[in-house]
């Protein structure tokens, strides 16, 4: 009998960033069956996005325990959690690479038991690259969500098209959509607001960024009785989901912009809260936007491309420039691709995971349990690639850990948890400091 059916469902996700941590326990608490109560433990996989202490705060979503992990203290845990201890759900919000890794190791640390906890994966906002290298990653898991039914369309075409099984691909939505829908510009009770939500990566060069940061300083002097407002991601040093190098942060420094112009952190759904008009280049905001009601803007200023992820947003009636914001211009979502996104604007929203609930309950229904993980990547269908994969998290080919990895022997001791301290703060400083100022020089 499932652990599920006597107590509460335990969780655990596994995530590399803050973005993937909202995610995945959004997820869990979005897929479980029923009304049952949820255990969720979080792991934080070690690496360059490790979340700080103040990025888990701002993501809002809590956990019964948190604590950060490399990839094989993670399987060890794993391995270690039977009887009372053991999960029914494991939620993997890493990238493909992390994903194709676990799904190896943990095939390895269950080869033996009867029973084990339904895998559930996925994607964190909009598809728009790399998109059959990350499915084909992700292949294995029980369930890999779709955010809509536009994704779940081409997810199981990827499959199909390989050859391989397309039975886990499952139709949900994004998981943090919410919130109260926009009321309508203000009567005079606040400021008419237009919120710029900047990415990480989107534009990735100084010229492009510097660009948009003078046209939304443009657009605040052209509307003084506005307030504009430039939402941020991250402070300098930390990292998301994606790396950035060139912080708007450090770009206003240099620029005057007017006293109805601020930047902001905080929750992106608080934001929202007081928004008149979105306007992003293809930041996942827009589909919270949309999801709301709100007038939403992605950019075309820069062009319409695959780099910049705005293409996805072709056909939803949204792309626009500043020219046409300056001048007043409102654009109208198309209802049809709104809907086909998964963002359920016109209701719907509540029953977007009665498909995922219904699988992950009868999975842990199975009397005889799970049958083994079974990827697509093998040592016989990808022998050049996949153990680069398994390499990056010190992983051997089979899924067993590589000698000399951390954490294989034992658990660490006082002495070496304070070295194990300093070399990962020396690592972050490397990786988030350092190494962005070598590129930035070798392209002068």
């Amino acid at each position: 009998m499932p652990a599920s059916a006597t107590k509460a469902l335990r969780v655990a996700v596994l995530a590399d960033s803050d973005t993937r941590w909202k995610w995945g326990a959004l997820t869990a608490t979005r897929v479980r069956p029923g009304d049952t109560e949820i255990h969720l433990d979080g792991y934080l996989l070690r690496g360059r996005a490790t979340p700080t202490a103040r990025q888990l705060q701002e993501v809002g979503v809590g956990a019964d325990s948190l604590r950060e992990v490399t990839a094989v203290e993670f399987l060890r845990a794993m391995e270690a959690a039977r009887g009372e201890d053991s999960y029914d759900v494991l939620v993997l919000a890493l990238v493909g690479g992390g994903v194709q890794a676990m799904l190896h190791g943990l095939g390895r640390v269950w080869q033996d038991r009867a029973e084990r906890p339904v895998v559930v994966t996925g994607y964190v906002g909009v598809v728009y690259e790399k998109l059959a290298d990350g499915l084909l990653l992700r292949h294995g898991a029980d369930l890999v969500l779709a955010n809509s039914r536009q994704d779940a369309d081409r997810f199981r075409a990827v499959y199909e098209g390989v050859g391989t099984d397309a039975a886990a691909v499952t139709e949900v939505a994004l998981p943090f959509l919410g919130g109260a829908g926009y009321a309508g510009e203000p009567d005079g009770d606040r400021p008419y607001t237009v919120v710029f939500a900047a990415q990480p990566s989107v534009p990735d060069n100084r010229k492009d960024r510097t660009y948009l940061l003078e046209r939304l300083i443009r657009h605040a002097r052209l509307h003084p009785e506005r307030e504009v407002v430039l939402k941020l991601r991250s402070k300098p040093g930390e990292h998301t989901t994606h790396i950035e190098e060139l912080p708007y942060q450090k770009l206003v420094q240099r620029a005057d912009p007017p006293p109805n112009f601020r930047l902001v952190y905080g929750h992106m759904g608080e934001v929202l809260d007081r928004t008149d008009l979105l306007v992003t280049i293809s930041s996942t905001a827009a589909l919270e936007s949309l999801h709301r009601g709100i007038p939403t803007v992605v950019l075309s200023d820069l062009g319409v491309r695959e780099a910049l992820g705005n293409h996805h947003f072709v056909g939803s009636g949204c792309l626009a420039s500043w020219d046409q914001l300056d001048e007043g211009h409102r654009p109208t979502p198309d209802p049809e691709w709104v809907a086909r996104q998964g963002v359920a604007a016109n209701g719907g929203y509540d029953t977007a995971f009665d498909e995922a609930r219904e699988r992950i309950a009868a999975l842990l229904a199975r009397p005889a349990g799970l049958p083994p993980l079974a990827p697509y990547y093998t040592p016989v269908t990808a022998p050049g690639y996949l153990p680069g994969i398994l390499a990056r998290h010190h992983l051997g080919p089979d899924g067993s850990p590589l000698p000399g990895a951390p954490a294989t022997d034992r658990a660490p001791g006082p002495v070496r948890q304070v070295v194990r301290r300093a070399a990962r703060g020396a690592y972050r400083h490397g990786v988030q400091r350092v190494a962005p100022v070598i590129r930035r020089m070798g392209e002068l």
